[in-house]
């Protein structure tokens, strides 16, 4: 493709897929912030190590703020801001910066997601209501691909028609010798696609698939498997990387009981003094469920790029644009 036909391809993505989305989960578009105070306890810290872009604001007196990295708690505020009914939603266009990210051909500084979250009753905290809601998102999936195949010719449909949901427990015990990163890859080579259920919770080995901050997700309540967590990630095989590829984080999020039980195994109880968790200690807050979906990720993935940077503008280092061109592959 070139620079040109990218950016059509891109617009039809990021186009067809959210149309899908609002539809298949019944949401809503709203508009995000790029920035929020600091110290409230609404910006997302992710594995919980990542630093937040900070910046002074001298109208607010002694108060900073800092840019978002993802909007998991801010938009369960504003849910509960905009009244909305169980099984009514938000999505919006979340652009954040994670200035601690490695950069890679997967990884930028510069995040943009689908940031959705939609309201839901007590008797959907659920891993049935979890992986049904998994398969709508991937049914916009597919049906992005589809649409990106007709438009142009060059590409071929990859995604399997169905998703497949597995523990992150079942993959540890399937293959005990490998890391997380290198089960991701196994499974997602062998089925396509997968959702990788249980992120943060210590499995039987003593440690997590991967880190999960203890104040949004809940990854700590027993479900009807046996294991726990109520949440997970979507991912894919990547035949252009040849490897595994993760396209979305989401789940249920905690209530106050999984809230005040993640802070003390993590250790951050402090957190309860905080405006959002204080919310949600109230009951003011709705029970949700929501998640992150990659807008680059996406576009890279069903458009075949090798490289984020063909979708995404970014800052890269200059040997990596120059390493990258020389293969013909430019860098936005």
């Amino acid at each position: 493709m070139s620079g040109l036909e990218t950016e059509m391809a891109i617009d039809l993505v990021k186009t067809t897929f959210s149309s899908a989305l609002v539809q298949n989960l019944n949401l809503f578009k709203v508009t995000a912030p790029i920035a929020v105070e600091a110290n409230t306890g609404i910006n997302d810290d992710l594995n919980g190590v990542e630093r937040a872009v900070s910046f002074p604001m001298p109208s607010m007196g002694a108060s900073q703020g800092v840019v978002v990295q993802s909007l998991a708690k801010w938009k369960r505020i504003r849910l509960q801001q905009l009244g909305l009914d169980v099984g009514q939603g938000i999505v919006t266009d979340m652009k954040a910066l994670r200035p601690d990210e490695t950069l890679s051909p997967i990884h930028s500084i510069f995040v943009d997601q689908w940031d959705w979250e939609k309201v839901i009753g007590l008797e959907q905290r659920n891993l049935d209501y979890l992986i049904s809601t998994v398969d709508l998102i991937y049914k916009a999936m597919l049906e992005t691909e589809r649409q990106v195949c007709e438009a142009y010719s060059q590409l071929r449909p990859i995604l399997p028609p169905l998703i497949t949901p597995i523990h992150s427990q079942d993959l540890l015990d399937r293959y005990p010798l490998l890391t997380p990163k290198e089960r991701e890859h196994k499974i997602a080579q062998e089925l396509g696609a997968v959702f990788i259920i249980g992120i943060g919770d210590k499995l039987s080995n003593g440690e997590p698939h991967d880190g999960r901050a203890p104040d949004y997700d809940d990854w700590s309540t027993t479900t009807s498997n046996g294991f726990t967590g109520l949440n997970g990630d979507i991912v894919v095989w990547n035949p252009v990387l040849s490897s595994a590829f993760e396209i979305s984080s989401m789940g249920i999020r905690i209530n106050k009981l999984s809230m005040l039980r993640q802070l003390a195994l993590c250790g951050c109880e402090e957190r309860v003094h905080l405006l959002y968790h204080q919310m949600l200690l109230s009951e003011k807050l709705p029970q949700t469920i929501g998640g992150g979906i990659g807008q680059s990720r996406l576009c890279m993935f069903l458009l075949r790029k090798e490289h984020i940077g063909e979708v995404q503008v970014g800052i890269w280092p200059q040997p990596m644009r120059m390493a990258y061109g020389a293969q013909g592959v430019n860098l936005i």
